[in-house]
């Protein structure tokens, strides 16, 4: 036991040591907003989180969604022809969408995530779900999927309205997701564009409603802003550097944009990917039971390697094993695993194998190590 126990020491001791190599963190960065959470889009790794899992009213980030459904189930080339409920949204952003009138469904979805259009957003429900009740049905299925569990839907376009709610943790899920698709990801970095109708020459030229997007932010390319007087100022903003994709949620903030890049540079500044296990390390040892060897060594069986501070803090290293095993063990069995964490959340986990094989003990063995033990 005490064996086990020093070897979990050292083997955090070894983990900090790698990753550190040296200088002082500039700490967690200061915002406003009231919830947030900054997430790695590839790995959903969580770098930072305030209140990431309250409830609150995500006004038009709603349409993230939205647009993406519209995007699977739905052919952008569609014709759809526009309904007296659609054309009857008055509150916030829109297109003034006329009943009778056609556009296609890509048109819609441009509206919708570049311009936040909220009759857009009717029109397409009703398009592709056959009525906005049904669509967001399929918007509350897909957040389930997702594993969005604290979100429900109650329309299409993010009006603050009783039981309509999501988090920041869940809305960055859901972003993710939602980037992954070429289409959704095109859009949302897109800073002008044109909305164009099939009957007569009308058309609307429109701006992102994001404006870190137009800003000179280094690596912006997304996603959505959400506001009403309940939510507040809410911002969904992803960057790319390098290799890596961050998203920032924000929500009911004092200054969405400054929290949002603080964020962002708290990522891209504060955490690197780094080898934090290398394969073939001892980080164990397992007593074996009726062997001819007394311990076995356990190795990790690959490299790891993870986005961490740069500092080495809150980064911590489990060991996964049973307190004995039997003998025979082969050469390369798993036996056990370790966990790296970050404020105590998993990051990642490699499975732990015996380093040489150890033969179970014959009867001379027994028979010799009896005779040893009587003297």
């Amino acid at each position: 036991m005490f064996k086990n126990m020093y070897l979990y020491i050292f083997s955090i001791f070894f983990l900090l040591n790698v990753i550190n190599p040296g200088g002082a963190s500039a700490g967690e960065p200061k915002i406003t907003a009231r919830a947030a959470i900054l997430m790695d889009a590839e790995t959903g790794q969580v770098f930072y989180a305030q209140n990431a899992e309250k409830r609150r009213s995500p006004a038009s980030l709603t349409k993230i969604m939205t647009a993406i459904l519209a995007i699977e189930l739905g052919s952008p080339n569609d014709v759809v022809v526009v309904s007296k409920r659609a054309q009857n949204i008055y509150i916030g952003s829109q297109i003034y969408l006329k009943a009778g009138e056609k556009i296609k469904l890509r048109e819609l979805i441009k509206a919708a995530l570049i311009y936040s259009a909220n009759d857009s957003t009717v029109a397409i429900a009703e398009h592709v779900g056959g009525s906005e009740k049904n669509f967001v049905r399929l918007m509350n299925q897909k957040a389930l999927a997702l594993g969005a569990v604290n979100t429900n839907f109650v329309n299409t376009n993010g009006y603050s309205v009783p039981n309509h709610y999501s988090t920041a943790y869940d809305l960055a899920k859901i972003t993710r997701y939602a980037l992954q698709n070429s289409t959704f990801a095109q859009l949302v970095r897109t800073k002008e564009a044109t909305i164009h109708w099939e009957s007569g020459n009308r058309e609307k030229k429109v701006r992102s409603t994001n404006r870190l997007l137009r800003s000179d932010y280094p690596g912006v390319d997304g996603v959505k802003t959400g506001t009403t007087a309940r939510a507040g100022n809410c911002l969904i903003a992803s960057a790319t550097r390098g290799n890596r994709q961050l998203i920032a949620v924000v929500l009911h903030s004092r200054n969405r944009y400054k929290d949002a890049a603080r964020l962002l540079e708290y990522g891209f500044n504060e955490f690197k990917e780094q080898t934090v296990i290398e394969k073939g390390q001892i980080l164990g040892e397992l007593e074996v039971k009726e062997g001819v060897k007394r311990y076995v060594q356990l190795v990790a069986e690959e490299t790891m390697r993870a986005n961490l501070p740069i500092d080495g803090n809150n980064v911590g290293l489990k060991v996964n094993i049973s307190a004995s095993t039997t003998a025979p063990v082969k050469k390369g069995q798993q036996l056990g695993y370790a966990v790296v964490t970050l404020n105590g959340q998993e990051v990642g986990l490699v499975p732990l194998v015996a380093k040489e094989k150890v033969r179970k003990r014959g009867m001379l063995f027994k028979i010799w190590q009896d005779i040893l033990n009587s003297r």
